[in-house]
């Protein structure tokens, strides 16, 4: 399958769908570790950092998911994963919660305020657009998703 543009490039398309895949691990993970930190009262810190590691476990586990579907063995469908997700992950939570830490009162906000959930999205948001053009640039060099369309 073809996922170049007419320049050589990823298509915006593509790009698109890989990181809204992204998003989506990145989202379920950072969800659940925001919603438990301040249900248990952690420190915002450990708050981030408990929802950077989720945001990890299920943005790398929904890729291992579609390519063992494809018939990867389960340690070669590690590496891809790792291979397809590390960047746009990282960058998406490093913008993510670099926007929800600089929100005044969004870490301190109960589960229950606009304020909390607005800023989790709003957060979610700018890391979709910044980290929609780094995903094309490397899926254009064979890197990031391109990795995973290999197996599909």
């Amino acid at each position: 399958m073809d996922h170049t543009g007419a320049h050589g490039g990823a298509s915006w398309r593509v790009a698109a769908q890989a990181t809204w895949h992204c998003l989506t691990g990145c989202a379920i993970g950072e969800v659940l570790g925001m919603v438990i930190g301040t249900a248990l009262g952690l420190h915002g810190a450990a708050t981030v950092a408990l929802a950077i590691a989720l945001a990890f476990f299920f943005g790398y586990a929904l890729t291992m998911r579609g390519v063992l579907r494809a018939g990867l063995p389960l340690r070669r469908a590690l590496k891809v994963a790792l291979a397809a997700d590390t960047v746009s992950i990282a960058v998406m939570e490093l913008v993510d919660n670099a926007v929800i830490v600089a929100i005044p009162g969004a870490m301190a906000a109960g589960l229950t305020a606009a304020l909390f959930w607005g800023a989790l999205v709003f957060s979610l948001a700018v890391a979709f657009a910044v980290t929609l053009p780094i995903n094309r640039w490397m899926i254009g060099r064979g890197r990031g998703h391109a990795v995973v369309h290999r197996h599909h």
